[in-house]
């Protein structure tokens, strides 16, 4: 099924209105993560939206896990922008580079922002996000691209979590800025990357 196809889905919302969030969560704008993921959005149908934030631009501290606090944390501008995007994207596709074997610091606070956003009192983050597709990006200077696994675990399970479909993590090889267009392979996968509807994510 591609993404041209109509589909409605109960584990979900109506997925024939397709719209794309990039999370850009690179600690340098332009780089090679970014330049692949850029490759793979270029043969998205030009009927289906997208929107490219780039959390170095949405700084957000640290986050505060208030589940066990009677005080409420107030929602920042940053934070409820990157909420509302998150939730009203059919399709997020999380551009990390793989930094010590995971995702980018700026990333991964932003995951943590999740946790908040599903325990907000009569949050429906979890109800909203089921049935929608998570996908991964990233640019590493290794040429085996297992090392990446601990990345891709993290988003597989986060989408599994939140009964979301996993699009799997489009993976490229660069030690310096733009040379991950000299890695042929991935520069071809990045053609079709989006071309199918994924499957529900399961735990491993």
């Amino acid at each position: 099924m591609t993404l041209d196809t109509a589909r409605g889905d109960s584990d979900g919302p109506d997925r024939r209105d397709r719209s794309f969030l990039f999370v850009l969560g690179s600690s340098r704008s332009d780089g090679n993560t970014e330049i692949l993921a850029r490759a793979a959005a270029a043969q998205l149908p030009s009927s289906v939206p997208q929107r490219w934030l780039d959390l170095n631009d949405l700084p957000l501290p640290d986050f505060q896990d208030g589940r066990h606090e009677t005080a409420e944390w107030p929602a920042g501008e940053t934070e409820e922008l990157l909420r509302r995007a998150t939730v009203e994207a059919t399709d997020i596709v999380i551009a990390s580079p793989l930094y010590w074997y995971t995702l980018s610091a700026q990333t991964k606070r932003y995951l943590d922002y999740w946790s908040g956003w599903l325990n907000v009192p009569a949050s429906d983050f979890k109800e909203r996000m089921a049935g929608g597709t998570l996908w991964g990006v990233t640019a590493m200077s290794d040429d085996d691209h297992a090392v990446a696994d601990g990345l891709v675990t993290a988003l597989n399970h986060s989408a599994a979590y939140l009964r979301m479909r996993f699009g799997g993590v489009l993976t490229g090889t660069a030690s310096r800025p733009g040379r991950v267009r000299a890695d042929e392979q991935a520069m071809l996968r990045a053609k079709t990357f989006f071309r199918n509807e994924p499957p529900l994510a399961r735990f491993r």
